[in-house]
């Protein structure tokens, strides 16, 4: 009894539900006896029966008050992480910048203020804000977290930013964000995030066999799946399938071998697509990462484990994901198993979009977003719609921001708009990505 009463927060609550408990627990004990006897209200039976159910309240409200000072007032681990989420954007430090291939760099961030940072979801991403000269307003960009936040003592996130050069036979500019990633953050750069976030993880508590297939920067959130697997569930079966240019362009190869190396249900295949020499023995096949590596060597695997069906987790350039996805769902793997997200910027695609049409006042569009009462005014130079969302302290639901995941789509009300690049992802009737869209008509009413 007294170990429920543990339970109850507020000591004096307790001391009164424990002395009352024990009060009737005597009380009904004293009232049997003295029935089964026909004692007298003023014989020393009676009297004795009603001392001892004084005393017995009192003792249980000191045994209350003591069961209220032993209990561990800790807050759980639950607790404890939900505390340290902020809402809005917080300044985080660079802690360390480490070359991890050619082209992928990696930043450790620690918050400014020395306080705890929540812990996120395998898979997930991290929020950042960055001032650049000769940038009209803060650039927003969102990076997979590729580390695991694996104990309270690792107060630091990572991201790992591949360096977006021009796009090939294009006149689009190379990647804004990445390149001042690389070339101006240093160690002691302020940048402000927002809490972890997406949708786009892995349950490391599950039985199911998993397979992780990446190319190119998509191996940054594979990462930390293996290493949450790893650690939270090392006898879940997980395949960790890369692919690479060579050895120069693959990022975090001896990490994830030594995750391998201590942890024997995890399965790697690196494929590279042109190695050199010395990759001789870095790497297990030659070509491209494709359905058909996964259809003759990785399911007859995982079959041979004695699992009929297994999750894959697809990250890595639009193109990747797209071929990946066919190739899986002509090999029969139901939709429902399949979970994605893609990197490189939807403006590389650029080439096979449909000329973008100027509002109809020639200059700029109302934008009406519906639920958070706010009547702004767009203009040409002002971005996707979610970009200008953000830039006036909104904050709609995003993830890929490349018109894939679905995770931005919103109902539009009245109006029209147009994408930039077609959208991966289908849209439900009557709703638009506003990730890759921008106002086609004056006047666009959003439910947002």
């Amino acid at each position: 009894m007294f170990e429920e009463l543990n339970q109850i927060k507020s000591p004096i609550t307790r001391m009164i539900m424990a002395g009352a408990a024990a009060g009737s627990i005597v009380t009904c004990g004293a009232a049997v006896a003295l029935g089964i006897t026909n004692a007298k209200p003023e014989s020393a039976a009676y009297k004795t029966a009603v001392y001892a159910a004084l005393v017995a309240t009192g003792g249980g409200a000191l045994a209350g008050l003591a069961a209220s000072g032993s209990k561990d007032e800790r807050p759980a681990p639950q607790a404890a992480a939900e505390s340290s989420i902020w809402s809005d954007w917080r300044n985080f430090v660079v802690l360390r910048k480490v070359k991890e291939s050619e082209e992928i760099t990696s930043f450790y961030l620690a918050p400014e203020d020395g306080q705890a940072i929540p812990s996120f979801l395998p898979g997930q991403f991290l929020t950042i804000k960055l001032e650049i000269p000769g940038q009209a307003r803060p650039i927003i960009r969102t990076y997979s977290l590729s580390d695991d936040l694996s104990d309270s003592t690792n107060q630091q996130y990572r991201l790992s930013i591949k360096r977006e050069p021009m796009p090939a036979g294009s006149d689009l500019p190379p990647g804004v964000a990445s390149n001042f990633m690389h070339d101006t953050v240093q160690v002691g750069t302020i940048i402000p995030a927002k809490p972890p976030s997406g949708k786009f993880f892995i349950d490391p508590q599950k039985t199911l066999p998993a397979v992780l297939i990446s190319n190119g920067v998509g191996i940054t959130p594979m990462i930390s799946m293996a290493k949450a697997c790893s650690r939270l569930n090392p006898n879940r079966l997980i395949w960790f399938v890369h692919g690479a240019r060579d050895g120069r362009f693959h990022a975090f190869r001896d990490e994830v071998s030594a995750i391998a190396q201590q942890n024997s249900s995890l399965r790697v295949h690196f494929r590279y697509s042109r190695p050199k020499p010395e990759d001789a023995s870095h790497y297990h096949s030659t070509g491209y990462v494709d359905a058909e590596l996964i259809e003759r060597q990785i399911r007859p695997e995982v079959a041979q484990s004695g699992s009929a069906e297994a999750e894959y987790f697809l990250c890595g350039s639009p193109a990747f994901l797209q071929a990946m996805r066919d190739g899986l769902k002509a090999a029969g793997i139901p939709d429902e198993q399949v979970f994605f997200e893609s990197f490189g910027g939807a403006k590389v695609a650029s080439s096979i979009a449909e000329p973008q049409a100027a509002p109809q006042n020639g200059t700029g569009a109302e934008i009406v977003f519906a639920k958070s009462g706010q009547t702004l005014n767009w203009q040409p130079g002002d971005g996707t719609i979610l970009e200008f969302a953000e830039a006036n302290d909104l904050n709609p639901d995003y993830s890929c921001r490349q018109g894939i995941c679905l995770t931005c789509m919103c109902n539009l009300e009245a109006g029209e708009v147009e994408y930039q690049t077609p959208p991966v992802g289908e849209p439900n009737e009557g709703a638009v990505l506003i990730c890759i869209s921008k106002p086609k008509s004056s006047r666009v009413v959003l439910d947002l």
